[in-house]
C-alpha cells in the first residue's frame, strides 16, 4: 500500500497500516531510537481532528527534524496529527516496549532564539511605526488637543483618536502632560484625554487579530493575513524610503516598514511557540493560572512594566493564543495586570522634572487604571458567581478573543468612570501638592487674553497691553537681579529669575497668538496702530528676559570654574549695572505709559552703553594680558559685555517703536531716524547723550584713580 519512503494524504480517522519494514511492538507502537534515525516515511493527515492535546491519550515527540510524532495505543488507527515520522527499526529500551511513559520536548534552544528574536522585531516595528505616525501627525494633534473644551466626552474622543493613530497611549499622555505643564491645557481638560488614550491603545490588538484570518488560497482575505501583509508593507516601505523623494516619503516609508517588521516579528513568535500547541505541560501551566488570579495579575503588570507597552504585552499574549492553550479564566487577570504595569511607566515619565499639574496627569492615569481594574474584577466575580460566564470561563481564546477582552475591559471602565472623572482630579490634587512658587503669578494676565473680549476690540487690546507690561517689568527685574548675582552668587535668586523667564515666555506665546487672532476684529485707525505696536514690542521684552538668564549662566561659570575677577572689573560691573537700570527704567515707562519723553531718553543712554562696552572690553583685555585676570574669567567677562550691549539694543528698539506712535515719519523710517541721531543732527539727543556720557565715564575715571 505504501512504499518507503513515500507520502500519502488521507482523511481524518483514515486507517493507515504501517509498512512491513517497520517494527511494531506488541502494544502497537513503533520501536524507535531518539539518537539515530536511518530512514523515515512521512504521511500527512488532514484535516486535524482535535486541537486540545490534553484530551487525547497519545505519545508526543518533537524531533530534531521539527516533525511531530503522535502514536495512539491503537496499532492501526491514526486520528490526530499533522505530520508523522516513523523511524527505521532499532532496538528500543526495555526490550522494545515503551510502557506508560510520555516523552515531551516543549521548546528547543532554537525555538527560544526565534521567540526572542521575533519579540525584538515586534517591539522595534511597533516603535518604528509609532515614531513615524507621531512625526507625521503630532503637530496636528497637538493643535487639536490645545482646543479641547471642558467637556470630558470631547477630550475622551480626542484621546481615543490620537492614540489609535499614533499607536501609543504613553505618547498621548506624555504629550497631554506637556500641554498641561505649559499651561496650554488645564488639568480638568486632560482627564477626558487620558481616559480616551486608555481605550485607543486597544486598537493595536485589534490589528494583530489578523492572525486569525483563515482563507483559501484563492480568497481575497489572504491579503489581510499577516503572512501577506508583512512583506507587502515592507515592500511599500522600502519603495518610499529609497525610490520616492517627497517631503513625506520618509515618514510614510517608516510607518510601512514598521508595520511590516511588527508583523514579521509576530509571525516569528507564533512559529516559535507552535510546538507548545501540543504540550500538556504548557497547557497545564496556564490552566493553573485560572486558580491563581493574583499571580496572573502580577505577571501581566510586570511584563508590561518591563516592555513599557501594554500593546506589546497584549501582542505577545495573542501570539501565544495561537497554541490554543489560553482560556479566558487563565488570562483575564493577566490582561488586567497589563493595564496597571503600563500606566506606572507613563506616570514616571510624566513626573520627571515636571510641574505639579503635569505630575497629576500621570497620577490620574494610575488612579483611573486602578479604579477600572477593581470594577472589572468585581464585575467578573459577580457574573461568574451567577453563572453568566460559565460558557466563556474555560473556553480557549483566539488572538481576536484576547483583543476583544482587552477592548471590552478598558471600554467598560471608561464608560463607567467618565461621569465621575472630576473625583480623580480632586484626589490627584490631594496626592500631589502644589509647586512652591518662586516667581510671580501671571494667571491674572493670562485670564485677560480671552477671545470673548474680541467683541470689544479696545478691551481686548487693553488686556494684551497689560500682559506685555508685566513682561516688561519681569524682564527689567530679571536683568537687575542677574547683575546682582554676578557680584554675589545666590542660587535662590537664579531660580526666581529662571521661573520669571518661563512666565515671560508663556505670556509671549499667549500674547502672540491672541494678537494674531484679534487682528481681523480690529478696525483701522489708532487701534490698529496700537496692535502693530504691541506686536513689535512684546518680542523685545522676551529677548531681554533671555539675556537675563544668560547673565545668570555667566555667574554660574564663575562658580564652576572657581574663577574670579579683579577688583577693578567688579567696580566696572557696578557701573554697567547702574546704566542698565537707567535704560530699563526709561524703557518700561515708555511702553507702560506710552511716554514720549521717556522714549526720547532711551537712545542717548544706549549710545553710552555701546561706548562703555567698547572701553571696558579694551580695559579687560589689557588686564588679562597683564595677568590681573585669568583667561576663563576674562572670557566670561567679555560674554557679560555682549549680553549688556544686546539688552541696550532691545531697549533702543522699544524706544523707537514708541516714538513711532507719535511721529509718522519715524514709523516708516526707523533706520534713517537712528542714523540722523548718531550723526549729531538732533540737539536734544546730543545734549542728553553728553550728560549721560559724562556721568558714567566720570565714574570710570574715579575707578582708575582709586587703583
Amino acid at each position: 500500500m505504501i512504499s518507503s519512503p513515500g507520502r500519502m494524504r488521507c482523511n481524518s480517522r483514515t486507517t493507515v497500516r504501517p509498512p512491513m519494514p517497520l517494527s511494531i511492538t506488541p502494544m502497537g507502537l513503533p520501536a524507535f531510537n531518539m539518537v539515530e534515525s536511518l530512514l523515515f516515511l512521512s504521511i500527512n493527515i488532514v484535516p486535524r481532528a482535535h486541537k486540545n492535546a490534553r484530551d487525547k491519550s497519545f505519545l508526543l515527540f518533537v524531533t530534531n527534524l521539527g516533525k511531530r510524532i503522535a502514536i495512539l495505543p491503537s496499532p492501526d488507527k491514526i486520528i490526530f496529527g499533522v505530520s508523522w515520522v516513523f523511524y527505521s527499526p532499532k532496538p528500543a529500551p526495555r526490550g522494545g516496549i515503551i510502557q506508560k511513559k510520555r516523552f515531551e520536548t516543549l521548546m528547543t534552544i532554537f525555538n527560544l532564539i526565534t521567540l526572542f528574536g521575533g519579540l525584538a522585531l515586534f517591539l522595534y516595528g511597533m516603535r518604528l511605526m509609532g515614531d513615524g505616525l507621531k512625526k507625521g501627525s503630532s503637530d496636528a494633534f497637538k493643535r487639536a488637543m490645545e482646543k479641547v473644551t471642558n467637556n470630558p466626552l470631547v477630550g475622551f474622543l480626542l484621546g481615543l483618536v490620537v492614540t489609535a493613530v499614533i499607536q501609543s497611549s504613553t505618547a498621548t499622555i506624555v504629550l497631554t502632560s506637556g500641554l498641561v505643564g505649559a499651561g496650554v491645557m488645564s488639568l480638568h481638560q486632560s482627564i477626558g484625554v487620558i481616559l480616551g488614550a486608555n481605550v485607543g491603545t486597544t486598537i493595536t490588538g485589534q490589528i494583530i487579530r489578523l492572525l486569525d484570518v483563515n482563507a483559501s488560497e484563492t480568497s481575497l482575505l489572504n491579503f489581510f493575513k499577516p503572512s501577506t501583509l508583512a512583506p507587502l508593507a515592507a515592500i511599500i516601505g522600502i519603495l518610499f524610503l529609497m525610490a520616492v523623494k517627497t517631503r513625506q516619503s520618509d515618514t510614510i516609508g517608516s510607518i510601512a516598514m514598521g508595520f511590516g517588521i511588527l508583523f514579521t516579528g509576530l509571525l516569528s513568535m507564533t512559529a516559535a511557540v507552535s510546538p507548545l500547541s501540543e504540550s500538556e505541560t504548557f497547557a497545564n501551566m496556564f490552566y493553573q493560572l485560572s486558580g491563581k488570579p493574583v499571580l496572573g495579575f502580577l505577571l501581566g503588570a510586570g511584563v508590561a512594566f518591563l516592555l513599557q507597552s501594554s500593546s506589546a504585552t497584549i501582542g505577545i499574549l495573542q501570539a501565544i493564543a495561537t497554541t490554543g492553550a489560553l482560556t479566558f479564566s487563565s488570562v483575564y487577570a493577566i490582561i488586567i495586570g497589563v493595564n496597571i504595569g503600563d500606566c506606572v511607566t507613563t506616570a514616571i515619565v510624566c513626573s520627571i522634572g515636571s510641574k505639579a499639574d503635569a505630575k497629576r496627569t500621570g497620577v490620574i492615569h494610575i488612579l483611573f487604571n486602578i479604579a477600572g481594574s477593581i470594577l472589572v474584577i468585581v464585575g467578573l466575580m459577580l457574573l461568574h458567581s451567577f453563572g453568566v460566564l460559565d460558557a466563556l470561563w474555560d473556553e480557549a481564546l483566539s488572538s481576536g478573543g484576547i483583543a476583544n477582552v482587552h477592548t471590552v475591559f478598558r471600554l467598560a471602565s471608561a464608560i463607567v468612570l467618565l461621569p465621575v472623572c472630576g473625583q480623580f482630579e480632586k484626589l490627584s490634587r490631594k496626592l500631589v501638592k502644589d509647586d512652591v512658587r518662586l516667581g510671580e503669578n501671571v494667571d491674572h494676565e493670562l485670564s485677560l487674553l480671552d477671545e470673548k473680549f474680541f467683541t470689544s476690540p479696545a478691551i481686548a487690546l487693553s488686556g494684551a497691553g497689560e500682559a506685555i507690561t508685566t513682561m516688561a517689568r519681569l524682564a527689567r527685574t530679571g536683568v537687575m537681579s542677574a547683575m546682582g548675582v554676578l557680584e554675589q552668587y545666590d542660587a535662590h535668586t537664579i531660580k526666581v529669575i529662571n521661573e520669571n523667564e518661563e512666565h515671560i515666555d508663556k505670556l509671549a506665546d499667549h500674547v502672540d497668538n491672541y494678537l494674531i487672532r484679534l487682528s481681523p476684529h480690529m478696525p483701522s485707525g489708532h487701534g490698529s496702530d496700537m496692535l502693530n505696536y504691541y506686536i513689535q514690542c512684546f518680542g523685545e521684552f522676551e529677548r531681554i528676559g533671555d539675556h537675563a538668564v544668560n547673565l545668570t549662566e555667566n555667574a554660574q561659570e564663575f562658580l564652576d570654574r572657581s574663577a574670579s575677577l579683579s577688583p577693578t572689573a567688579h567696580q566696572e560691573l557696578m557701573v554697567l549695572r547702574e546704566v542698565l537700570g537707567e535704560i530699563l527704567d526709561y524703557t518700561y515707562k515708555a511702553f507702560a505709559a506710552t511716554d514720549y519723553e521717556a522714549a526720547r531718553h532711551i537712545e542717548p543712554v544706549e549710545e553710552v552703553v555701546d561706548d562703555l562696552v567698547a572701553t571696558l572690553r579694551a580695559n579687560h583685555i589689557r588686564r588679562v594680558r597683564d595677568g590681573q585676570c585669568t583667561v576663563y574669567a576674562g572670557l566670561t567677562f567679555l560674554d557679560i559685555l555682549v549680553n549688556v550691549e544686546r539688552i541696550a539694543d532691545q531697549c533702543s528698539n522699544v524706544g523707537v517703536f514708541t516714538l513711532s506712535m507719535f511721529d509718522e515719519h519715524i514709523m516708516n523710517n526707523h533706520h534713517d531716524y537712528i542714523q540722523a541721531l548718531h550723526q549729531g543732527k538732533d540737539p536734544v539727543f546730543n545734549r542728553a547723550y553728553q550728560e549721560t556720557h559724562d556721568k558714567y565715564f566720570g565714574e570710570l575715571k574715579r575707578i582708575e584713580r582709586s587703583k
